[in-house]
């Protein structure tokens, strides 16, 4: 079923060529990095020509930069793309609670530092979760830098809320020991787990390699701790709606949506609200859940590769035009 730009498409659909013109391009080298930030250790992974256009990829909850790794070898040929582990997840080494300050502001911080030492001055942006908050924090405060935006069920707008923050909603409104408390299941392997599978008819094919790498991440000491502590301030990224919303508005940068419409937290309401403010963005999607890339990888990537040979081309061209 196709409106305008709003897609929903199957796990059925015919995979295409990564490369462009239809090119068999030879796997790329990945090199697997640390980047000193301040007090962290930012390990990223990075591929492709550093000339090329860049393309930042931003993880979410529960995942790390390797939840991009095939994202990153189909764009590595004509892309310099760069995957950074944010603080508290993957191999990124953050100091411990109270020596370093857990919330989504800092973490941009960390991450818009980190840009800057790689002297990525003009990058799209592929978002998770997580990841978006940061995207958009960075977007704010940069706007000229993004050429694009990727958003895999990475949310902006209150009607992507699902019933599922209900409980986290409490927890904002009354940070009560007691209310921490009740999320105490959030940051385990099993609940882990279950939002790589809630959703995914088939979970055959959700390879037990993630969720096993993040579950063993969650019980190093002092980790759930820092997700509860994460989860508390994500209230100020709902916050910041309305100015992430502006920033679309204002700018329109060009955006495409790639969301698992089983998603537990971020419903499709929330990447269809897109088109109020981007009339032009284009959203697909996918029969699956939170982690969509996990099962639909084979028709997501070839549109992700397509959306930006379209427009960070473009954005080249008009930026040369403007010099």
């Amino acid at each position: 079923m196709t409106t305008d730009s709003l897609t929903t498409v199957s796990a059925s659909e015919t995979r295409g060529d990564h490369a462009p013109g239809g090119r068999a391009s030879a796997a790329p080298q990945v090199h697997y990095r640390v980047e000193q930030v301040g007090d962290v250790k930012v390990f990223y992974r990075e591929a492709g020509d550093p000339a090329a256009p860049a393309v930042l990829l931003l993880h979410g909850f529960a995942a790390s930069s390797y939840m991009w790794r095939d994202v990153i070898e189909a764009l590595a040929d004509g892309y310099h793309v760069i995957a950074p582990d944010l603080p508290a997840f993957g191999y990124t080494e953050a100091p411990a609670r109270g020596q370093y300050d857990y919330t989504f502001a800092n973490l941009t911080k960390t991450i818009e530092r980190f840009t800057d030492q790689l002297k990525l001055t003009r990058y799209a942006m592929a978002v998770h979760d997580y990841g978006a908050p940061v995207g958009w924090r960075l977007a704010l405060a940069h706007p000229s830098r993004i050429t694009a935006i990727i958003s895999q069920n990475g949310n902006a707008y209150e009607e992507g809320l699902s019933a599922g923050w209900e409980p986290i909603r409490k927890y904002w409104n009354d940070p009560t020991a007691e209310n921490r408390q009740a999320l105490s299941d959030f940051p385990t392997p099993a609940s882990i787990k279950w939002q790589y599978v809630e959703g995914v008819s088939d979970t055959s094919l959700v390879a037990p390699d993630a969720y096993t790498l993040e579950g063993a991440q969650i019980l190093r000491p002092g980790m759930a701790d820092i997700q509860l502590d994460l989860l508390l301030d994500y209230a100020t990224n709902v916050e910041q709606y309305p100015a992430f919303q502006a920033y679309f508005r204002e700018y329109q940068p060009p955006l495409l949506a790639v969301w698992g419409e089983h998603d537990p937290f971020f419903l499709p309401p929330g990447a269809e609200a897109w088109k109020r403010d981007i009339p032009d963005a284009d959203i697909r999607l996918y029969d699956t859940g939170h982690f969509a890339l996990e099962t639909h990888s084979e028709v997501i990537i070839p549109t992700i590769r397509q959306f930006l040979d379209d427009h960070v081309s473009l954005h080249r061209q008009e930026g040369a035009h403007a010099k």
